[in-house]
């Protein structure tokens, strides 16, 4: 199971690419809104390529296709979910957003909380964020490695030494427009190699949707196998993260015009269909041909290493690695903004100078990578960490965002201490859970974070009312 020097070509010489075109855009870009929103002018098909490559990623495929080996057809609800949280994004809140960002010069999902709430509402919002989006980032560098890991022969710590260090120099050195170029090519290979070139050759080598059944379980072709229980948590966790995720927000921003902003988010959907149909059909056609490997997290890479042809294994693991790499640099460049705009600039240099916050934002890309390859290397549970980041996001931002937007009545105080106690609530809900504290805390931590979360707002809120009545 060695990569030929064809296909070894191939993938380095996509990595040089990578590098290059974070060069690239280094030299093209103008200051921090190219930094950080590519000047506010993508048009729809690159605001779709951008949601792809973003969320459909290392879970999304390498995780997708894991889950699908080991438990059959629920590995499908992950990307099932990403479609449906990018739906209802796309019709109820991308315009809006864009218009808001326009009107008042947003970069950051914290630049609009603290234009409709406060200074300190922002700060609790940014390390929400920030959790989120370091563990969101940790999970795709642990699918680069499961990936290079398998390729190269190499251990997992070096493995991800490689993949991190190539991801954060390219994603420090040209920010968003980086991403864009980058993501561009790796949109295209995605589609390419997972479904026009992945899905026929799995056909081919396993058999049909008769043949799979006939060869496996009964318990793989059942949606709710690893637990109706945590299906729906997953769902859920990620169909509220879209309503709060930094990155849908910077998508919209980034968008020319509203138009673009709405139809860029609906076309991405689309898209994710085939791609959540071909990453589950690759997990099932693995599992018939190799059952027993250890490495669930590689096995599309044996399967691409054991049953394509020379040349098209390079060409189909540059694809997988692109949807990998293309969710990490979004998610690095996301904690750098919360970093650069919302606690640097905006308490602890609000004068900074355009060019040194240019400079700032840089180093910041480096640091949040370096903290996402610190947790990438204590944990490799793909899913179980990007599922983390979405708890957090979902419980503890949701409901003060989706109030923000729709109404005037809910004041700062209650949403500051709602996201606080929800915060806390999840973090320590999850911390006993894994502590190994049975009974109430076997739930799911983002149902009673979001209990907490409605509670407090309710509450909270008629207290304001009263103090100001009184």
């Amino acid at each position: 199971m060695n990569l030929g020097a064809v296909d070894a070509g191939i993938l380095f010489a996509y990595l040089a690419v990578m590098v290059g075109l974070g060069i690239y855009a280094n030299l093209r870009q103008q200051g921090v809104d190219d930094y950080f929103v590519a000047g506010r002018r993508m048009g729809a098909f690159t605001i779709a390529c951008l949601w792809l490559a973003a969320w459909v990623g290392g879970a999304s495929i390498v995780g997708s296709t894991a889950r699908a080996y080991e438990q059959g057809v629920t590995g499908v609800w992950y990307v099932t979910a990403l479609a449906i949280g990018c739906l209802l994004f796309g019709l109820f809140m991308s315009a809006r957003v864009k218009d808001l960002g326009d009107r008042h010069g947003h970069l950051t999902y914290p630049d609009f909380i603290e234009q409709r709430f406060d200074g300190r509402t922002r700060v609790v919002a940014t390390v929400t964020t920030v959790l989120a989006y370091v563990a969101y980032s940790a999970g795709q560098l642990v699918a680069s490695a499961a990936i290079l890991q398998v390729l190269l022969g190499w251990d997992y710590h070096a493995a991800l030494l490689l993949a991190g260090g190539i991801v954060i120099v390219y994603t420090a050195t040209g920010g968003y427009l980086a991403v864009t170029y980058t993501d561009w090519v790796q949109f295209l290979l995605l589609l390419l190699g997972v479904v026009f070139i992945g899905m026929p050759i799995a056909i081919q080598a396993a058999g049909h949707w008769a043949d799979l059944r006939a060869a496996l379980p009964a318990s793989h072709f059942d949606p709710g196998a690893q637990g109706w229980g945590n299906v729906a948590a997953l769902v859920v966790s990620i169909v509220l993260s879209f309503f709060v995720a930094m990155d849908s927000y910077s998508r919209s921003f980034a968008a020319k015009h509203r138009r673009a902003a709405r139809n860029g988010t609906l076309l991405a959907v689309v898209f994710m269909l085939p791609l959540a149909v071909a990453s589950v059909w690759l997990g099932l056609a693995s599992a018939v041909l190799f059952p027993g490997v250890e490495q669930g997290n590689g096995i599309l890479t044996h399967f691409i290493l054991e049953t394509f042809p020379v040349g098209l294994k390079g060409l189909v693991l540059v694809a997988v690695l692109a949807a990998v790499m293309s969710s990490a640099d979004i998610c690095i460049l996301t904690a750098s903004a919360n970093y650069t705009r919302d606690i640097h600039q905006r308490f602890l240099q609000p004068g900074i100078r355009p060019r040194a916050m240019l400079r700032l934002s840089m180093l910041s890309s480096v640091g949040a990578g370096g903290l996402a390859m610190v947790l990438a290397w204590k944990m490799q549970d793909i899913i179980g960490v990007l599922q983390l980041g979405f708890t957090i996001n979902a419980a503890a931002l949701f409901l003060p965002t989706v109030l923000a937007i729709g109404t005037r009545r809910v004041g700062a105080f209650a949403a500051f201490w709602s996201i606080c106690l929800s915060l806390t609530t999840v973090i320590g809900w999850r911390a006993a859970a894994s502590a190994g504290a049975g009974g109430v805390f076997a739930i799911d931590p983002l149902w009673p974070g979001l209990a907490v979360s409605a509670v407090s707002l309710l509450v909270l809120q008629s207290v304001a009312i009263r103090r100001r009545a009184g």
